[in-house]
């Protein structure tokens, strides 16, 4: 018997489409918020601020959605990772408690809301993103993850010496761990999909600063507006031709 339209999952199944996306949208979530925070030269505390009120109107709309719609969803993605962009950056600049500072606060953070959400529904699992209560700590598990994603990406880019590219290998070989463990192990394939959720972010970031940070600091100095104009584009052709469906996640298996 198939799920009554109200039980159904709001989030779209995980598949090969949905990490292309993904990553696509944490790499355009880097280039977006530099352009408004450096390019346009509004500073952290304001980009932050704008990219904050975005992404709280944009989980109102999902929560108040009544299934699953591809657009918002990863819309309000893409908010998330745009903000954790900008709030990373005003926590280890703005406020001085460095990359490995925040990386450390902000994993805390995720801890600590994945503790809350599984305290309350006995579940991490994303096929259960069904009601407003489940949909707010989903939300706010993932805005936590996008910041620290982008903690990580900058402490592996810049504190390590690794750079850009040697940081995004760092974080390839990473989701290639956690890939071999998802086929090849009985770990729960629910934290393996909040593994490969967080890593996918500092994948995003280190990406996006490779594109457009200057020659002489390893970049490849394209203009941050276009580099996010392609990469929104490609989001939305990838959305229009990727089957979106909402689909339950795999950790309903154990």
């Amino acid at each position: 018997m198939d799920k009554p339209e109200s039980a159904l999952s709001k989030v779209p199944a995980v598949t090969l489409g949905f990490w292309i996306i993904k990553i696509a949208a944490t790499t355009l979530g880097e280039t977006a918020g530099d352009t408004v925070t450096m390019t346009m030269d509004l500073g952290y505390l304001v980009g932050t601020a704008i990219f904050l009120a975005a992404l709280i109107v944009l989980v109102a709309i999902q929560i108040a959605a009544r299934k699953f719609h591809p657009f918002i969803y990863w819309t309000t993605i893409i908010a998330s990772t745009t903000l954790g962009t900008t709030l990373a950056d005003f926590a280890d600049r703005s406020l001085g408690i460095g990359y490995a500072g925040g990386s450390a606060l902000l994993l805390a953070c995720v801890f600590a809301m994945l503790a809350l959400w599984y305290r309350s529904e006995g579940t991490v699992s994303v096929d259960t993103v069904s009601t407003p209560r489940v949909e707010a700590f989903y939300w706010a598990t993932i805005t936590f993850s996008q910041t620290l994603g982008t903690a990580l990406g900058d402490w592996m880019a810049d504190d390590s010496g690794l750079g850009y590219v040697g940081a995004a290998l760092v974080f390839l070989a990473a989701l290639a761990i956690v890939l071999a463990l998802y086929f090849w192990t009985d770990v729960s394939h629910v934290l393996l999909f909040w593994a490969a959720f967080i890593l996918t972010r500092p994948l995003g970031a280190t990406v996006g600063d490779f594109l457009d940070k200057p020659l002489d600091e390893g970049g490849l100095d394209f203009s941050r507006p276009l580099a996010s104009a392609i990469l929104a584009a490609f989001i939305v052709v990838c959305v229009f031709l990727i089957p979106q469906r909402a689909g339950s996640h795999p950790g309903n298996r154990r």
